[in-house]
Formats: structure tokens, sequence, C-alpha cells
């Protein structure tokens, strides 16, 4: 009886520890994404490492939201519109005017399918 027991404890803790990877699993893909598209966005705007880092939150942050949409079961209406919105008005605060421009070309090309 112990053995059924303890055998169905180590059954359910690997059930729980397979979550916990598959959301480790997702969080180090938006990381990756999100450095990726930073370094490209940072040599085409040319900013200091003080911006870098607040583009790179602000984009780890676009593509969490886009990938968790993805994997929504329901998604509500103009869910994408505001989560770009959103993206638009960080970089507008983080970025100088011609940056900002450069990278509304950059995100028209790269980010928008994400």
């Amino acid at each position: 009886m112990k053995k059924i027991i303890t055998l169905g404890l180590f059954a359910f803790a690997m059930f729980l520890g397979t979550g916990a990877l598959v959301a480790q699993s997702n969080k180090i893909e938006v990381n990756k994404k999100a450095s990726e598209k930073t370094e490209e966005l940072v040599k085409l705007i040319k900013c200091d490492n003080d911006k870098k880092d607040q583009v790179y939150l602000a984009i780890q942050e676009f593509t969490q939201a886009t990938l968790d949409l993805k994997n929504a079961t329901v998604v509500k209406e103009g869910a994408v519109e505001k989560i770009k919105t959103l993206l638009d008005t960080k970089m507008q605060g983080i970025l100088d005017e011609a940056q900002y421009a450069r990278y509304e070309t950059y995100f028209e090309e790269h980010l928008k399918n994400l």
C-alpha cells in the first residue's frame, strides 16, 4: 500500500514538474526572440545601452503578450491592436523622433508578424 501511495505521489510530482518546464521553455523562447529583435533594432536605430535595455524590456513584454495570444483559446476583439499600441507608446517614450521613425519602419517589416 505504501508503494502505491509513493508511486502516486511521484507521478503527481512529475505531472506538476512538466507544467513548470513548459512555462520555463516559453520564457526562454520569449527572451531569445526579444534579444534577437532588440539587437537588430539597436543596430538600426543606433541607441545607447540605457535605451537598449528599455527597448529590450518593451519588446520582451510585446513578445510575451503575442505568445499568450497565440496560446489563448479565446481572444478578445482588438487585443492584437492593443498590444501593438502599447509597444508603440512605450517606444515613443524611449526613442527620439529620428530613432522612432526608423523603429516604425523596422516594426512594419519585422515585428508585426511576430
